[in-house]
């Protein structure tokens, strides 16, 4: 009888065998990703981590959870896959450490028309690459197989991160002050906000394909589409080791004019500068070609900085020092100033 339902489940599109071989495939990359703490293999029902209590005074538990849009039609298009799991990992973690967290356990969610063992091994190989370069664990997650939902090779990626700080080191903007700076960390490219906006022009209105050469972007449509998103996680945490920061800002969808003001206290606001980084060719070409309003660039789009850093203006030079060392293009971009109530959050001056 069970013969019989699992070959009638195979037919309406379902393989439970092709799934139970993804799994065994997957397992040395997961456990390539553990550290201290996780106390389960892959395949249970759930994933364990202990926290350890003697690494914390009073921890506190901070959690994220988000996806990627729409590249992961980039991805379709391109039939490359080893790298949008980076970018799913980076848009959870760069979430959480700006509250000052650690980053310690990862789970995904795939789901998929019809399993595809390379394509599936692929993501969870980006996903495992991701996980690494933020040094937290891929503890589990679920590989969903829905025909009749998706089409056979198109798939959808959810994330979710658990990390810890200690409670008096919470990063939260409340201690920002006027006449504090902003620091900018440079981006690697769009990351992964705005792609409905650049596949239409991109596609639907210049008719280009992922394959063609961009003069201006010196590599493929493709190739710069799927720049992985940065994860800032090492650098971050190897900055509050020595310095006091005020507020953080991961400037995804958006951009600067949304993201920002999540941080600021009442009774603030921030000057950005206009042309105080360089703005990365992507950009420039999508503005020009897209006839995009500067004010609607810096709301869409992260435009070339990818974390923003609120510090004492004291201790500036000391810390743009320090990211230097630690392999950032840090950018003084602005600094904060009082706001008056019917003032916008976010100013951009020449």
């Amino acid at each position: 009888m069970d013969h019989i339902q699992t070959s009638r489940y195979a037919e309406s599109g379902v393989d439970i065998d092709k799934g139970n071989k993804f799994i065994s495939n997957i397992k040395p990359l997961v456990a390539a990703t553990f550290r201290r703490g996780v106390l389960t293999d892959i395949g249970g029902f759930g994933g364990l981590f202990a926290i350890g209590g003697d690494r914390f005074t009073d921890p506190v538990l901070v959690s994220s959870t988000d996806g990627v849009g729409t590249k992961l039609m980039i991805a379709s298009l391109c039939n490359k896959h080893d790298t949008i799991g980076i970018d799913l990992v980076a848009m959870c973690v760069n979430d959480i450490v700006v509250s000052g967290a650690q980053p310690l356990f990862f789970l995904d969610y795939f789901a998929i028309g019809k399993l595809d063992l390379e394509i599936a091994t692929d993501v969870i190989k980006g996903i495992a690459k991701g996980c690494e370069i933020a040094k937290c664990s891929l503890i589990g997650g679920e590989t969903a197989e829905m025909p009749g939902l998706y089409h056979e090779r198109d798939y959808d990626l959810a994330g979710f991160v658990v990390g810890i700080a200690e409670r008096d080191k919470i990063v939260d903007g409340s201690e920002i002050k006027v006449g504090d700076k902003l620091i900018g960390l440079a981006s690697s490219g769009i990351h992964s906000n705005g792609y409905s906006l650049v596949r239409k022009i991109c596609f639907e209105e210049l008719g280009l394909s992922v394959n063609d050469h961009v003069a201006e972007l010196d590599c493929t449509l493709g190739e710069e589409l799927l720049r992985p998103t940065r994860i800032y996680v090492e650098t971050l945490l190897n900055l509050f080791k020595n310095f006091k920061v005020r507020g953080l800002s991961h400037i995804t969808g958006g951009g600067f004019t949304d993201n920002i003001p999540r941080i600021l206290p009442k009774g603030t606001k921030v000057h950005i500068h206009k042309g105080s980084w360089p703005v990365l060719p992507i950009f420039e070409f999508l503005q020009k070609n897209g006839k995009i309003s500067q004010e609607e660039m810096y709301r869409t789009f992260n435009c070339g900085i990818g974390m923003v850093l609120i510090i004492d203006a004291r201790i500036v030079e000391d810390v743009t020092q320090q990211l230097v060392a630690l392999g950032e293009s840090p950018y003084v971009i602005g600094e904060v100033a009082a706001r008056k109530e019917d003032e916008e959050l976010v100013e951009y001056v020449d």
